[in-house]
């Protein structure tokens, strides 16, 4: 498989850069702000909106629910008023325009809204691995098999538009080859097995429930081997919001980095909980879960990007000249837990 040309490294340089380099913007030492996120519920916790990137919570975005069972969030102090929206597009739209405190996305349409002008902030990470890969039927044998076939999307500059551009750039293809069709992200199991579409970028959960259910289903490309160093899924904020609760921030991130811990240790309990969040057989989810933590370790637990691990890539996105383009701070996500 070829891998992806320049022109796409270099833009994949500079997403990554938003997420790696914590010595450019980290928590620091500067003090916590006094007043809250939002308003403050019935039992004293601090109610903050989060926004997550699809309409039915994916497995990746579960460690809120996880956070929320086990009372982590409201031992922080929290309280989390979740909001499925169509895609990361949609969470940027919301946390630039105020309808948000926190956004979960792919790092793509954040660094797309820095870039634009809108000064977004990413405090930590839901996974930092790919949790993703495509999937298309039998007559599809390989990704080069994808020339003038239908495949679906969400919207363009969303993550799994840019994941079906690196799977078709990887050999040889541009979205001109193919037709897009668009697909809400929990309707592409369904778009698959009745033919509307020949490939869909899933996410683990899905792609072993399609499998299952469609005899001859099967994945095309792993989307964590395509592109290996790629930095998936961000939590972040306004700017604006950050200056004054950046407390809260921190206290966010260190239940979230408490309920991964969990999640690691007790595989019953999260198969249960991940299942209920997003609507999945506990079997589904179970093999699921062998593979993004079992297998691949996907969700952060006591580290976030560190400035030793950033220094050296920096010098590589220098060389490459992809630091001219404008990014959102990061700040660090190492928030150690209680």
């Amino acid at each position: 498989m070829r891998r992806p040309a320049r022109r796409l490294r270099t833009s994949l340089a500079a997403i990554a850069l938003a997420a790696t380099l914590a010595g450019c913007g980290a928590f620091g030492d500067a003090p916590p702000a006094q007043n809250g996120g939002g308003e403050s519920s019935p039992e004293g916790l601090t109610t903050i909106r989060v926004g997550l990137p699809t309409g039915v919570t994916s497995f990746a975005n579960s460690d809120i629910a996880v956070a929320t069972e086990k009372g982590f969030l409201a031992e922080a102090g929290l309280a989390v008023e979740t909001q499925n929206l169509r895609s990361g597009v949609s969470v940027v739209q919301g946390v630039v325009g105020g309808a948000l405190e926190i956004g979960g996305a792919s790092i793509e349409p954040v660094v797309n809204a820095a870039a634009g002008g809108g000064d977004t902030v990413i405090i930590g990470a839901y996974t930092d691995k790919l949790t993703v890969a495509a999937v298309a039927p039998a007559e599809v044998a390989t990704a080069a098999d994808l020339r003038g076939r239908q495949v679906g999307v969400q919207e363009v500059g969303a993550f799994r538009e840019v994941m079906t551009r690196l799977v078709l750039e990887s050999v040889g293809l541009t979205p001109n080859d193919v037709q897009y069709i668009p697909v809400d992200a929990q309707s592409y199991n369904a778009a698959l097995v009745d033919g509307r579409i020949q490939n869909a970028i899933l996410q683990t959960e899905q792609a072993v429930a399609v499998q299952r259910e469609q005899p001859g289903m099967h994945v095309i490309a792993k989307m964590d081997e395509v592109v290996p160093e790629y930095h998936y899924g961000t939590y972040f904020v306004s700017r604006s919001w950050l200056e004054a609760n950046r407390d809260v921030a921190v206290r966010f991130m260190t239940a979230l980095t408490r309920a991964h811990r969990f999640m690691y240790e007790n595989k019953d309990e999260t198969v249960a909980i991940v299942a209920k969040t997003t609507e999945y057989d506990e079997s589904v989810i179970a093999e699921a879960y062998d593979r993004l933590l079992g297998e691949q370790g996907v969700f952060p637990v006591n580290t976030g990007s560190t400035r030793p691990a950033s220094r050296p890539r920096c010098g590589g996105w220098r060389r490459s000249g992809s630091s001219r383009t404008r990014r959102p701070s990061t700040t660090g996500s190492s928030t150690p837990a209680p």
